[in-house]
């Protein structure tokens, strides 16, 4: 998926699963911005690398997106989720945005409540 150039705006992009996704899209080119209710180091580090990051959520944050992706730990009544339904600004949950991102590629996933960071490790050490 070619996202060079698009304005992608993350909401609750202090998070693992969300900042994650920032940094991807980064990486293609996407013009990044979020916003997360509190300063983490996360959100700081993705500040430096270029994101324009808010915090707090406010109808505003979401003004010249071109797609928003939301945690799955943001409600739908969310403010920024609202305002970029009211705006006609497509609205993806990280799932789905994560499915968009790898559409055409072969995907590996790990799940688990034990071992997921060793089984990546090993995963990684062997496609290498």
């Amino acid at each position: 998926m070619d996202v060079r150039g698009k304005r992608v705006h993350l909401i609750g992009i202090g998070g693992a699963g969300i900042s994650a996704v920032a940094r991807v899209l980064l990486e293609r080119g996407a013009v990044v911005s979020g916003s997360d209710l509190r300063r983490s180091p996360v959100a700081e580090r993705l500040r430096e690398d270029g994101v324009r990051v808010s915090f707090g959520h406010r109808a505003e944050n979401v003004r010249g997106a071109e797609l928003v992706i939301v945690s799955s730990a943001v409600p739908e009544s969310n403010v920024e989720v609202q305002a970029a339904r009211a705006a006609g600004i497509p609205v993806l949950k990280r799932a789905a945005a994560l499915a968009w991102l790898t559409e055409g590629r072969r995907v590996i996933a790990v799940a688990g409540t034990k071992g997921k960071t060793t089984t990546t490790a090993m995963l990684v050490a062997i496609l290498r």
